[in-house]
């Protein structure tokens, strides 16, 4: 028992003594240091998706965060340091209402005072795929006697995912606008197509060839 108590307390006496009262030191300085606050804007981080479904929802995707402590540490706070995680785990298709009090991640000696906001909503629908026809968009200033008889887009079709009754509302993509000006005969531009619903994926995106004809016009351009 002895020998245990000369080794626990004894050994090192020093260097147990030096360490003791540093920790006692910055424990103080903590304890004395002011404490202030600051308010940060962090993005809610949505894990766990189930393949099948979709985030059905544009809004809500960071919150606003007040953190208060030690004045010293509120100083060296960097943006990263602070998050928010949402598990989507359990969710199905509908309406989904989630708390954020639980879910900000802050460092140690630091505490959350207020969220913004502190509940938000989400809807959740099935993940689709479908092909949809690509439609050309052509502008520009026409040679007299020369009018636009067809476009051709090259591929003609794009996939497209995202929640069903998105998906299921989109009847085609556009492609950016093709200046046609002076074309005579027939010429091929490269281009992209895009559909205007933001959470509407196109799946594999690729540049579009669009070939515009005309009547009317003189030789072929390439």
């Amino acid at each position: 028992m002895a020998s245990f108590v000369q080794r626990v307390f004894i050994q090192n006496a020093g260097l147990k003594l030096v360490s003791l009262a540093l920790a006692i030191g910055l424990w103080a300085a903590v304890a004395r240091s002011p404490i202030a606050e600051v308010e940060m804007t962090v993005p809610i981080e949505f894990q766990n998706l189930p393949d099948n479904l979709e985030i059905d929802s544009a809004s809500f995707t960071e919150a606003r965060v007040r953190v208060r402590g030690p004045q010293r540490i509120i100083h060296q706070l960097q943006a990263s340091d602070v998050h928010a995680e949402v598990s989507l785990a359990t969710v199905r298709s509908g309406e989904r209402t989630f708390d954020l009090a639980d879910r900000i991640h802050v460092p140690q000696d630091l505490e959350v005072v207020q969220i913004i906001p502190g509940q938000f909503q989400l809807s959740f629908d099935e993940r689709m795929t479908r092909k949809i026809e690509v439609k050309p968009r052509v502008i520009g200033t026409f040679a007299s006697g020369v009018r636009l008889a067809q476009t051709v887009a090259d591929p003609q079709y794009v996939t497209i995912t995202g929640p069903r009754h998105r998906v299921e509302a989109i009847d085609s993509a556009v492609t950016d606008p093709v200046d046609a000006s002076g074309v005579m005969a027939r010429a091929t531009f490269a281009t992209h197509a895009y559909v205007t619903d933001p959470l509407i994926q196109v799946a594999h995106p690729t540049s579009i060839r669009v070939t515009v004809i005309m009547e009317g016009g003189g030789d072929e351009q390439k």
